[in-house]
């Protein structure tokens, strides 16, 4: 299961989505109330997943996701607002959000989201075990 990272200035949205991803088997690595502290604990933690607000005091999610992809550019981390903000859902995911979570939590829907996630980067992860570059050799010629 996954390591997560919770961030989010509403302490309770913070234990509401803490309860759902620990029902459903992931471990909370740490959680933070704004975008600078969520980015000093995704250093420190290094989170399989982050969850982030979008509207946030001191430093936005957006910017916060920003500056976590320029440190970590495989850095998974998953959106989550209370409004239908569709403008900033839509620069999240041009910044290299994820997904997207809305407020209030489904907890279906959270744990598919996550699920979804690990699978997909799990997927990925033992495409590139079975990969080997020899079988691409034929590739040189094209090359120049």
């Amino acid at each position: 299961m996954a390591r997560i990272l919770i961030v989010d200035d509403s302490i309770t949205y913070r234990q509401l989505l803490k309860k759902i991803l620990e029902d459903g088997g992931h471990t909370i690595v740490g959680e933070a109330g704004d975008g600078m502290i969520g980015i000093e604990m995704f250093k420190k933690l290094q989170p399989d997943i982050v969850t982030m607000d979008i509207t946030m005091p001191n430093m936005s999610g957006l910017a916060a996701l920003k500056w976590i992809l320029e440190y970590d550019p495989s850095a998974i981390v998953i959106m989550v607002s209370a409004s239908a903000q569709s403008a900033k859902i839509n620069e999240a995911t041009e910044l290299g959000a994820f997904d997207f979570l809305p407020k209030p939590f489904e907890s279906k829907k959270v744990l598919d989201v996550v699920d979804n996630l690990l699978n997909a980067v799990q997927n990925a992860d033992n495409f590139d075990d079975e990969l080997d570059l020899e079988d691409f050799e034929f590739l040189e010629e094209f090359r120049s």
